[in-house]
């Protein structure tokens, strides 16, 4: 009946990925002491009536380790670009010098790392879940098709052949989660 069962292993692997490229977006979003311009990649401004990401409305930049600088086109949206910077919860003073807003960075004190640590651990776990999930469509695709008559020698090799994908998936988390950690209470 079901000997020509194939489960997709490249959507499941897709799938894992996405969850990949959302947890690099959350760290790259964690303020480390060091300036990086994907870190204003959340902040919308409210711009001609719309919310725009704020590298839709000037040129970001990263002139030195401590400072992000945004060159705003649009005077009549500096002001704007500012108050999305103060209320984002960044914890960045903007200073304005034109249409130019300077974002200096703070040095980051021991007890914020270690908050950062938490923050960076809560992100990899959303991800595991996530890496999880994928991995238990893939188990009940395999059971249906057991239900279906395939032979337990096929369901075994399936089921490991996921399994064999979710560690993979689960391993690059950890790994990531380690290096961002050791990023963030670098001084």
């Amino acid at each position: 009946m079901s000997d020509d069962f194939e489960l997709d292993t490249k959507d499941l692997e897709r799938r894992m990925d996405g969850a990949m490229n959302s947890l690099r977006m959350e760290f790259a979003s964690l303020r480390t002491g060091r300036a990086s311009a994907s870190m204003l990649e959340p902040i919308q401004v409210d711009a001609y009536g719309q919310m725009t990401p704020i590298n839709q409305v000037g040129t970001v930049n990263v002139p030195e380790p401590r400072m992000v600088t945004i060159n705003v086109w649009d005077k009549s949206l500096v002001g704007k670009v500012e108050k999305a910077i103060r209320e984002s919860g960044l914890g960045i003073n903007p200073q304005l010098n034109g249409t130019i807003i300077m974002l200096p960075i703070p040095e980051l004190n021991e007890e914020r790392r270690k908050e950062l640590t938490k923050v960076a651990s809560q992100y990899a776990e959303h991800a595991r879940v996530a890496v999880r999930n994928i991995r238990r469509d893939g188990m009940d695709q395999i059971k249906k098709a057991k239900a279906d008559g395939m032979s337990e020698d096929d369901q075994k090799f399936w089921e490991a052949e996921v399994q064999e994908i979710t560690n993979k998936y689960i391993g690059s988390v950890d790994e990531a989660l380690e290096h961002k950690q050791a990023e963030i209470m670098q001084v």
